[in-house]
């Protein structure tokens, strides 16, 4: 069926803020978009042409979804693959492809497909329990990572030495050697049914120093340009080896020495790639509709220096959101507050981001910091 007749329909696994931006742009090509999530109070749920509360987990709940979809997509890849690949099977499609997602749910396969496939990242050691990393202890620093269920720095503990090794996962996780990186880095690659690829810009991330989640981020990443083509390139070649349609984020670290090493992939839109909304002539959610939709990946250019601060719940506050300093961001030029529809806050919790756009440097990084003092999310 034609994507642009009216009994079209895209089936979207999750209704967080992720899709919920994918919304807006599906509203902006007139898509017609039923998502799914267990939460009635989820972020897609009000703005969603069709609305369906339920798990993306349960198989009877995903299988029957997609029955009157024509394509489906993802904004999280904890999804029931067995579903979905029932849905495939019968001709539906779903990008990205579950083999893609089943490689990536579990970081150790996901590791073991960089080094099968000569991909650039840090070395690692596959351990099925605690006593595992204790036997490893030559290996230290190291990070151990949970091979399924980890997100936004959960399920990842940095085990420096013999005297950490009681800090270890029980479950089947990874050992990854500490890299003594200079910067992380991320790209955004989508890639279309046809094998057409593009690259957004690459950006430079700063992450939370406790909570091992993305703070802010400046675009482009202030590195030299033989680094940021070395990032795309590896992007694009590790879309083209998984064979996936739709986005990829590449999370790459740039080593002092100059190497460029994959950290983790994730198959779907993502908070490197929010300030593309304002900051580029398509944002990374256009680019995702287009990439699945089988349409021509549109130009990703910047059209000026932009950074991205994340607003996250306060440290201490726990209840109905309430947005403090929000008048005063809003009178500086060039400063977008994005909310996710979440009414309630819990620290750490994130509420929304703010993209800043100025191309001079100097006054970028002045209102990043202003952003920051000054837009509170408290209950």
């Amino acid at each position: 069926m034609p994507v642009f007749s009216k009994n079209f329909k895209l089936g979207l696994l999750g209704g967080g803020q992720l899709g919920r931006m994918m919304l807006q742009a599906a509203i902006d090509l007139d898509i017609h978009v039923k998502a799914l999530d267990p939460d009635p109070n989820a972020p897609c749920a009000k703005i969603a042409p069709e609305f369906v509360c339920g798990s993306f987990l349960d198989f009877d709940t995903v299988y029957a979804f997609g029955q009157d979809c024509e394509v489906i997509t993802i904004e999280i890849e904890n999804v029931n693959l067995d579903a979905l690949k029932k849905l495939q099977s019968e001709g539906k499609k779903v990008f990205p492809q579950p083999e893609v997602l089943e490689l990536i749910q579990d970081k150790r396969i996901q590791k073991q497909f960089y080094r099968d496939h000569q991909l650039p990242t840090a070395d690692f050691v596959l351990t099925d329990n605690a006593e595992a990393v204790a036997v490893n202890v030559d290996f230290l620093p190291a990070f151990n990572k949970l091979g399924r269920g980890g997100y936004d720095g959960k399920g990842v503990q940095r085990i420096s030495s013999a005297s950490d090794v009681h800090l270890a996962f029980a479950e089947p996780s990874l050992l990854e050697k500490a890299v003594d990186f200079a910067k992380e880095i991320a790209v955004i690659v989508a890639r279309n049914e046809q094998g057409e690829c593009k690259t957004f810009p690459t950006v430079e991330c700063v992450f939370h120093p406790v909570h091992n989640l993305v703070e802010y981020l400046f675009a482009p990443a202030d590195v030299s340009v033989e680094i940021s083509e070395k990032a795309k390139a590896i992007a694009i070649e590790t879309a083209e080896k998984l064979g996936i349609v739709g986005l990829v984020a590449v999370e790459l670290f740039l080593t002092k020495d100059g190497e460029v090493l994959i950290n983790e992939v994730a198959p779907r839109t993502h908070n490197s790639g929010h300030h593309t909304i304002r900051a580029n002539h398509t944002s990374q959610f256009e680019q995702h509709l287009r990439a699945v939709l089988g349409l021509p990946l549109g130009d990703t250019t910047a059209h000026s220096t932009a950074a991205m601060v994340n607003l996250l719940g306060e440290d201490g506050y726990s209840g109905d959101a309430q947005y403090e300093g929000m008048s005063d961001v809003l009178s500086v030029a060039g400063v977008y507050p994005f909310l996710y529809g979440k009414t309630t806050t819990k620290p750490f919790r994130k509420m929304g981001h703010v993209t800043v756009v100025e191309n001079d440097l100097a006054k970028l990084k002045e209102k990043v910091d202003f952003v920051k003092n000054t837009l509170k999310v408290i209950a």
